[in-house]
């Protein structure tokens, strides 16, 4: 099962996707749904749009947060300079830095590098605290896609990352949430990034230092996890710098592709320009 969140011209609304590898009656469709997908209170409206007519928004806007694991691969930690840490290294990125596929990332102004980091994100299901790892499933709704951008020189210079790693649109995700019942094992996913279609990253959460389970445990220990957040679970080694106009594309097995293009502040100041005419 596939839950999005999108809009055909009006107010935002989720959906059931169906895709032609399903091997549907209605390939490539949505079908509208109403209430609430976290509570499994949904019923069909009868109401369906062809995918390509809709435009996908991010399939959920965290309530409270966006809890990210940082240096949860070895080798990404190596090609940092870094060692995997004693205990998860973890960061908070606002909901305001979240937004959907095909919605462009915005330069922030001052920065001057700004990396890429494809990896698989955690969507939470129901409020929890304290949550033991072999009971992590019972809480976790689904999955999706997230790329986690950073301003790799505010990184170096803050001595922090509430900055580098939370500026507007910084957290894509998408392009809608899996189904746990619909994944055999999200330990064993492969994730593959590209910058205009170049593979930068090929990796598989098979490698995760701490797993699933033991993530879910560590961030429910210390703070309430409500429906709706995120655990951005780390990313693969081959993170890299990126450019104005480049396109980014995360790929994981199973889950569809994340697809977003970096834009410049002469492109942001174009667009608002557009919107005012």
């Amino acid at each position: 099962m596939r839950v999005a969140r999108f809009t055909a011209g009006s107010d935002p609304a989720y959906g059931l996707v169906e895709l032609e590898a399903d091997g549907g009656k209605h390939p490539d469709t949505i079908a509208v749904i109403s209430g609430d997908p976290m509570a499994m209170a949904v019923q069909y409206t009868g109401e369906r749009h062809d995918l390509a007519d809709v435009r996908l928004l991010a399939p959920v806007i965290p309530r409270s947060k966006v809890v990210c694991v940082g240096r949860n691969y070895a080798k990404h930690a190596a090609e940092m300079g870094s060692q995997v840490p004693a205990t998860p290294l973890t960061f908070f990125k606002p909901n305001t830095s979240v937004i959907g596929p095909d919605a462009p990332v915005l330069w922030p102004r001052g920065a001057e590098e700004i990396s890429f980091e494809g990896e698989l994100a955690v969507v939470i299901g129901r409020i929890c605290k304290d949550v033991p790892a072999d009971k992590a499933q019972d809480v976790i709704f689904g999955y999706t896609i997230a790329n986690d951008f950073t301003a790799r020189d505010w990184q170096r210079n803050d001595g922090q990352w509430s900055r580098a790693k939370g500026f507007d649109t910084s957290c894509p995700i998408g392009p809608w949430i899996t189904s746990h019942y619909s994944i055999t094992d999200a330990q064993n996913l492969r994730l593959v990034t590209k910058v205009d279609g170049e593979v930068r990253q090929d990796g598989t959460t098979a490698d995760m230092v701490r797993s699933i389970g033991e993530l879910v445990e560590h961030v429910s220990s210390y703070t309430t996890l409500l429906p709706g957040d995120l655990i951005c679970t780390g990313t693969p080694e081959g993170v890299g710098l990126v450019e104005p106009g480049q396109r980014i594309s995360v790929e994981i097995e199973g889950m569809g592709t994340l697809e977003n293009t970096i834009m410049d502040q002469q492109g942001q100041q174009q667009e608002k320009a557009e919107e005012i005419r």
